[in-house]
């Protein structure tokens, strides 16, 4: 099969299982991310994330991840919910509404590669957050958008509620055009609306401020000045997001495993009497897990009704 008509399965194929973007890049060594990532970590930005030190090399050059790496298919799943939390009951971030997205995602993407033997790889090499790969400035570099002031890559159709996906292979495939301008213009208003002030300039988080960082990442305490600001997040955090014009166009998605488990109506009450088995029952295959019911009720520690 020649190129032309391999990339042309390749999208076609990814729109069919269920993805809502796809695009194309070239593989190979990310100079300025190296140089950038290298004065993140070194500012200790990643806080207790020990891992994000690991793998350095692969992380900025898939071609060490993957032998022979030739192209990154990447992949958009959009998880914009259409029904919302019991407003005064503790927010759990979108993304976490449904099933964990490393399966679904994986899922969709090992559909890919079941149905195109021509790409000629396995289904270990299918990412989704579960690899030193820099997912969003693979999506720029394909073409699929830019990343934003809030560090998301920001979609003109979709906005940026998505889960990000990748497969690596060592098939040369037709690259997309990466150039996406930034459309944040003078706009700042994640940066503003940031209530621990994690986002320290534009493009820049330090992670030890994030909400999402110490609600589920963070296995110590929460400080106390962050806790006091977590704005009635108790399992990651949506802020920087909401108030993004680009997300005033986001469609709601049809993604059957996202659809919410029954905790929208439930109230401070609920989760403060929550018990293991409840936990486990409503949340069997949730994001949720990651942190931990302990962890959640801790968060919820801070949590003042409005």
């Amino acid at each position: 099969m020649d190129k032309i008509t391999l990339t042309s399965l390749v999208k076609k194929t990814a729109l069919e299982v269920g993805f809502d973007a796809v695009g194309i890049a070239e593989a190979g060594f990310l100079e300025k991310d190296s140089e950038f990532l290298k004065k993140w970590l070194s500012q200790d930005f990643a806080g207790n994330m020990g891992y994000m030190h690991q793998n350095f090399d692969k992380r900025v050059n898939p071609q060490l991840l993957i032998e022979k790496a030739r192209s990154v298919i990447v992949v958009l799943l959009n998880y914009f919910p259409s029904q919302q939390q019991n407003p005064s009951a503790p927010k759990i971030a979108k993304y976490a509404y449904g099933k964990d997205y490393h399966y679904i995602v994986k899922e969709k993407l090992r559909k890919i590669v079941e149905t195109i033997p021509e790409i000629k790889i396995d289904i270990q090499q299918c990412f989704c957050d579960s690899a030193p790969v820099l997912e969003r400035r693979w999506a720029e570099q394909a073409g699929l958008g830019w990343i934003g002031k809030n560090t998301c890559l920001i979609n003109k159709t979709l906005g940026s509620y998505f889960f990000i996906g990748e497969i690596i292979t060592d098939v040369e495939l037709l690259y997309d055009n990466p150039i996406v301008p930034s459309h944040c213009g003078t706009c700042s208003r994640c940066v503003d609306a940031c209530p621990t002030k994690a986002l320290v300039s534009p493009h820049v988080i330090d992670a030890r401020k994030c909400i999402s960082y110490q609600t589920i990442e963070n296995k110590e305490d929460i400080p106390l000045e962050i806790g006091e600001a977590l704005s009635g997040n108790v399992f990651g955090c949506d802020i920087c997001q909401d108030v993004c014009p680009w997300n005033k166009k986001a469609k709601f998605h049809s993604c059957h495993e996202f659809v919410p488990s029954d905790f929208l109506e439930m109230e401070l009450k609920d989760w403060v009497n929550i018990d293991k088995n409840i936990f486990n029952q409503l949340f069997k295959h949730s994001p949720l897990q990651r942190a931990g019911l302990e962890k959640i009720k801790k968060n919820i520690q801070f949590f003042v009704p409005k």
